[in-house]
């Protein structure tokens, strides 16, 4: 096994990846508002996640790790804004240019996760955070076999399992796993505990969105 899987077998992944938010979503059942509630939650996480990414490309060691992240971040903040301004149209409440979205307080633990992995780390505790948070989704994402009828949630779907997705997921693996052979214990130990509180979040933020918007 690698460090990567040995990290997702010490956390609550499969509270994450097999959650009923997950199963409502492949059954189709998942009301409509829990799902506007969660993208508006995402949506307010992307901030913050472009923030990370951004760490990233200055932390990332050469040039070429430094595109990769770079390219990351492009698309987090380009086609995916498509996909939130479509969705928000067909979804009830506001258009997203007069949505107040707001991350709640699991986005705010997140926001702070980031900020303390930046702070006290380095690459190895930046990756810590971004590979669960992307490895989970495209887990539960490729599990999915249904082909729902609402785009916003198959393309949802598809934005998370696809060729691309799989191979930045791989590669982000293969760089904390890099990082992970030359690591203290301390550092690995350090580089856990910020993986399983990945982890812990993303089963709150999914939490979250099935509570019916309550922040």
């Amino acid at each position: 096994m690698s460090h990567t899987d040995d990290l997702r077998a010490a956390s609550a992944w499969d509270d994450a990846v097999e959650h009923a938010f997950v199963t409502e979503l492949a059954a189709e059942t998942l009301d409509d508002a829990v799902f506007r509630d969660y993208l508006e939650r995402d949506y307010a996480f992307v901030e913050t996640l472009a923030g990370h990414l951004g760490h990233a490309v200055a932390d990332a060691p050469d040039m070429a790790r430094k595109r990769r992240f770079a390219d990351f971040l492009a698309t987090v903040v380009g086609p995916e804004d498509d996909y939130f301004a479509r969705s928000f149209d067909a979804l009830p409440g506001p258009a997203l240019a007069d949505a107040r979205v707001e991350g709640g307080d699991v986005g705010d633990a997140f926001a702070d996760l980031f900020a303390h992995a930046a702070s006290v780390g380095g690459y190895a505790e930046t990756l810590a955070v971004l590979v669960p948070v992307e490895w989970v989704y495209l887990e539960w994402a490729s599990g999915i076999e249904s082909d729902p009828k609402a785009f916003y949630h198959r393309e949802w779907i598809e934005l998370h399992d696809n060729e691309a997705f799989r191979a930045l997921v791989a590669w982000l693996r293969e760089e904390l796993d890099r990082e992970l052979d030359d690591a203290s214990d301390r550092e690995r130990e350090r580089v856990e505990r910020f993986f399983a509180r990945a982890v812990d979040l993303e089963v709150a933020f999914f939490d979250a969105a099935m509570a019916g918007g309550k922040r």
